[in-house]
């Protein structure tokens, strides 16, 4: 057991029963309980395996490589459709986690084996994903601003593509572009820090949320 996931634990508001009984059943299952992400994550061999959070409406058990598991009893989501690797077992209740118990054990055995074997889950690469117009429009007319994009890392053109993508009007889409700009001719990504005072960098906390209130 872990001391940073005892005091995750000690500080929950909600869910500490339901979230407590699953780490049970992980932990029975003899994996290594580390603390990742803020929450608690369940490894093998340093490979991880699975994850354990709640939300406000239920609580999830998050397999990182859910979409090779054979999920005999069809209770896998995928939590949307541009998730390619993790798939969710989600609980409203601890009657449903004792009820699934046996179930959760076999599935995290065969996530095991499945990090065993070394699969892999093809990655969609970035080619895969449609330019809008309205970007191909601005690296014809910034050529700076196509090349930053393309120095991006995959990772981060893929997040920009699926942003600028899901508006359905035009105009939406060309002020997420015009809103992203600076960030992409800086090299960041669409959640990556930019004032520098994040505590999870390159990650953004939020932390520039004092510098507009000063």
């Amino acid at each position: 057991m872990n001391e940073k996931v005892d005091d995750f634990f000690a500080g929950l508001t909600q869910w500490q029963k339901e979230l407590s009984r699953l780490r049970e059943i992980i932990l029975d299952c003899h994996l290594e309980e580390r603390f990742k992400w803020r929450h608690p994550c369940y490894t093998y061999k340093n490979k991880n395996i699975v994850l354990i959070h709640g939300f406000k409406d239920f609580i999830a058990l998050l397999f990182f490589k859910g979409a090779l598991l054979k999920d005999p009893k069809k209770i896998l989501i995928q939590q949307t459709e541009n998730v390619q690797y993790g798939r969710q077992i989600r609980f409203n209740n601890i009657e449903e986690i004792n009820l699934l118990e046996t179930t959760i054990k076999n599935y995290i055995k065969e996530a095991v084996e499945v990090e065993k074997s070394g699969q892999k889950i093809p990655v969609k690469k970035v080619s895969v994903f449609d330019i809008p117009t309205e970007l191909a429009l601005q690296f014809d007319e910034d050529a700076s601003f196509e090349t930053a994009f393309k120095n991006l890392t995959p990772g981060r053109q893929k997040g920009y593509l699926l942003h600028f993508s899901k508006p359905k009007q035009s105009i939406t889409r060309l002020s997420r572009i015009e809103k992203c700009k600076k960030r992409i001719l800086k090299g960041k990504g669409l959640n990556d820090c930019v004032c520098g005072l994040s505590k999870r960098l390159p990650s953004c906390d939020g932390s520039h949320k004092r510098l507009q209130s000063t």
